[in-house]
């Protein structure tokens, strides 16, 4: 079986996220007699290409590269239905012949994709990894950065979002973007988009955005959801045919080694962007009386937000903590045996991080926030403990327990694990080809 796999980037070097699950289902579908093919972009903005589709190979799987250079949105509208895109798109389509297409994100592609495949019938599936299909900014993160359920009736909510994210060249509009003024001011816009001047027109396209991809969703023979909570909030806010799917890990599981006296080793691994909270855990190792006991490994680019760790490094002064960078995804294993606990401190509605389930599979122990998407993971005093999202004295309190028993995180290291794998994860995939239509029948 033919199988067109699209994902927005897919790099050698990138190793997180939804392009490490691309990787791992194409390498299953291969493996398992199918024919995968990777379609992917380069952002506008990023190097050049020397075509506008790119050709080359991961794994000895055949990956198609959209030069988005050639293809820039034009305007907020074009970030999720770029018309545009469905001539390249028909000519890749009609290139590979797929008997499915399997979206793992939209962003580079947008939903003109799902009208391109209707059109030449092509069944159509999903693995959703974030919530690009009903909240602008992707991470159901309100304006004034507390949770989010989605867009609210008018999208004023969605507005507040905007206004905080856009560029504010003049007093006025600086103004308008602040804090206190925002509620008010977006719901003024929400009901009366003119108000806005020019920027009326992305106003209107923003409160269209949901009902927009909504009904391109509908598309959808089926998706995945690698969480409960992603698929109960894509639910709630509409969308249907989604089917429970956790992520599989695939890597070494042996026993966690003895560690040698000394600090009780922390690790960070991901982004280095404010979202991933990095800094309350900072602030929390600074509240523990003993620090000392503690060390921390942070791992990830300092270039993708230099500001920002700028910043962190500023925070880390004085602290027991190194700046690692980052490794490759083959060395996962091993860097999670040189930790004692993996601390994921985000402040965001994270969706079963691959990087906890690699921490659980390898016997690694996890301080995480209590937030939907890793909390259904835990079992509190077994394989981790949860603390109150962006409460750095909260996080403390956590740290403090394993400075006082020394011994807690070798103890629940022993009852720590994680057992699915990849390969589970592409016969969920394939299964639900089969009970939405599609023939599954190896090449």
């Amino acid at each position: 079986m033919r199988i067109a796999l699209f994902v927005h980037c897919y790099y050698p070097e990138h190793y997180f996220g939804t392009e490490s699950y691309t990787r791992l289902i194409a390498r299953n579908l291969r493996d398992l007699g199918h024919e995968p093919t990777v379609v992917t972009a380069t952002f506008a903005g990023e190097p050049s290409q020397d075509d506008l589709i790119e050709r080359y190979r991961i794994d000895e799987i055949p990956v198609l590269r959209i030069d988005k250079n050639l293809l820039p949105h034009a305007g907020l509208g074009e970030t999720y239905l770029q018309p545009g895109m469905a001539e390249v798109q028909t000519r890749i389509l009609r290139e590979i012949a797929p008997d499915v297409v399997h979206v793992t994100h939209l962003i580079n592609h947008t939903a003109s994709l799902l009208g391109v495949c209707e059109r030449l019938a092509i069944p159509s599936f999903a693995t959703f990894t974030d919530f690009f299909g009903f909240c602008f900014n992707n991470k159901l993160e309100a304006a004034d950065s507390s949770l989010c359920a989605g867009p609210d009736r008018l999208r004023a909510n969605c507005i507040a979002c905007l206004m905080r994210d856009s560029p504010a060249p003049t007093p006025m509009r600086r103004w308008l973007q602040g804090a206190r003024a925002r509620p008010l001011v977006s719901k003024a816009l929400a009901r009366r988009p003119g108000l806005a001047g020019a920027d009326a027109a992305e106003i209107i396209d923003l409160q269209r955005r949901p009902d927009r991809l909504l009904d391109a969703y509908r598309t959808y023979r089926a998706a995945l959801a690698p969480s409960r909570f992603l698929r109960d909030a894509y639910d709630a806010n509409g969308f249907e045919n989604l089917v429970l799917s956790h992520f599989g890990i695939d890597l070494d599981r042996s026993a966690k080694p003895a560690a040698a006296d000394g600090p009780i080793r922390l690790g960070y691994i991901g982004q280095l962007a404010p979202h991933k909270g990095v800094h309350h855990l900072l602030d929390a190792i600074r509240r523990v009386d003993g620090r000392d006991a503690l060390s921390l490994a942070i791992f990830g680019s300092e270039a993708q937000d230099p500001a920002y760790a700028a910043e962190l490094r500023r925070l880390a002064d004085g602290l027991p903590v190194t700046f690692r960078g980052t490794f490759p995804v083959e060395n996962v294993a091993r860097i999670m045996a040189e930790l004692d606990l993996l601390v994921i401190p985000s402040t965001w509605y994270e969706n079963s991080p691959l990087i906890l389930l690699q921490a659980l599979a390898t016997h690694t122990p996890v301080v995480i926030s209590d937030v939907a998407g890793m909390t259904e993971f835990l079992r509190t005093g077994e394989n981790g403990f949860a603390f109150r999202r962006g409460q750095a004295e909260d996080l403390a309190a956590v740290l403090r327990r394993f400075v006082d028993d020394r011994d807690l995180a070798r103890r629940m290291s022993g009852s720590t694990d994680y057992e699915r794998t990849s390969r589970d994860m592409t016969r969920d995939l394939l299964s639900m080809y089969e009970q939405h239509g599609v023939q599954v029948r190896p090449s």
